[in-house]
């Protein structure tokens, strides 16, 4: 009796053992099968690492009952490598030298959540958007690339536009929006403090909400250097949206309710962005000039969006100076690495930074670069 509920119970581990091997597998095919047909792959993809630590708990449980059948999860693994290396960093992450080096370009990205207080007043909020700026100024940037950044003309709100130009020393910028009457404006916004020769704006094509693609030609010592931001498709959660997906974690009742909302929300957002990735990429592979692209993806690594936009040429300013996750979304899970900063290989990346700060639902993500010659 006891060895055969033994053999039933190896034969149950291998079984699941086989299907973590198998969604793991699938989830490393989710940069490179397109949402709009595989949208249900790119939301496996959003567990290829959870799917990574069960396959490594099942090497350490099989070498105690029964080594050879650490090849299920090995073999699987190994075949995941191509996302490995974009989902982790691997170089050592020294301190960050706020002393700049002569010659380097220092870059900030920053969603900055529209600066969390639109109006005038002296509440937590408006507190936390004066902490904001003060970490802007800690920073030392040449260059700001801030992505749902808030303008307004109407003197009840906030003017974080002219506060940024004046009080942060940034006299240089390019923000597109539409004047359509309002006095108030969410957008991208690229700050420099060399001058800005040329710039432009390209609008994503609806039905997704109408975010845009920004460049500005930066003047530096000699060279021209063309940075990019964006702001890609959201899943635009809210409220009650965490709430379901608190209530999932906890299997409570409703719960395949909640889970088909959650999946049509991420359906959505997965097929937006891949085609806005596209777009990205025309756009960017016809620079004339050595670029930077910088901004929330609203993806992570291991995506047809990021595959999409680095492909084999971009460098990732996280992967080429840090260890570990680099986690720039504070909620959800740890996981979720979705703001960038790309360089083509015309860049040197000195050193890079993340700031944890709970100020926006953003990290704010700092690079020192220098253009080779």
């Amino acid at each position: 009796m006891s060895a055969s509920y033994k053999r039933i119970t190896r034969k149950l581990f291998v079984i699941l053992n086989i299907l973590a091997a198998v969604a793991f597998l699938l989830s490393c095919l989710a940069p490179h099968l397109d949402p709009g047909d595989w949208w249900f792959i790119s939301i496996i993809g959003l567990g290829f690492a959870f799917l990574s630590i069960i396959l490594v708990l099942f090497i350490f449980f099989w070498l105690v009952f029964k080594p050879k059948l650490i090849l299920i999860s090995l073999v699987s693994l190994l075949f995941g490598w191509k996302s490995f290396s974009v989902f982790l960093g691997f170089k050592s992450s020294e301190k960050f030298e706020y002393t700049k080096a002569e010659g380097t370009l220092r870059v900030v990205t920053w969603n900055v959540g529209r600066f969390v207080e639109w109006k005038r007043n002296n509440n937590k909020g408006s507190q936390t958007r004066m902490k904001m700026m003060d970490l802007l100024k800690e920073q030392k940037a040449d260059v700001l690339c801030l992505q749902e950044f808030f303008h307004s003309k109407d003197s009840i709100y906030y003017d974080n536009l002219d506060f940024i130009r004046k009080e942060l020393g940034f006299p240089h910028y390019y923000y597109a929006w539409d004047n359509d009457g309002y006095l108030q404006w969410v957008g991208q916004i690229i700050f420099s403090k060399f001058p800005i020769i040329d710039s432009g704006m390209i609008r994503y094509p609806r039905p997704s909400i109408p975010e845009s693609l920004i460049h500005a030609d930066i003047l530096f010592n000699k060279d021209t250097i063309r940075f990019y931001t964006t702001h890609l498709q959201s899943v635009r959660f809210k409220k009650e949206d965490f709430k379901k997906i608190e209530s999932i974690k906890k299997t409570e009742e409703g719960m395949v309710e909640n889970s088909k909302n959650i999946f049509v929300k991420l359906k959505r957002g997965f097929v937006h962005r891949a085609a806005q990735a596209r777009i990205v990429k025309e756009v960017i592979s016809n620079s004339p000039h050595p670029y930077i692209i910088t901004g929330d993806f609203n993806d992570v690594p291991n995506s047809y969006t990021y595959f999409t936009i680095k492909e084999k040429d971009l460098k990732d300013a996280f992967l080429e100076s840090s260890f570990g996750i680099g986690r720039t979304y504070s909620d959800i899970a740890p996981t979720l690495r979705i703001d960038y900063i790309l360089t083509t290989p015309d860049f040197s990346v000195k050193q890079f930074n993340r700031i944890i700060k709970e100020y926006s639902d953003h990290y704010l993500l700092v690079a020192d670069l220098t253009i080779k010659k």
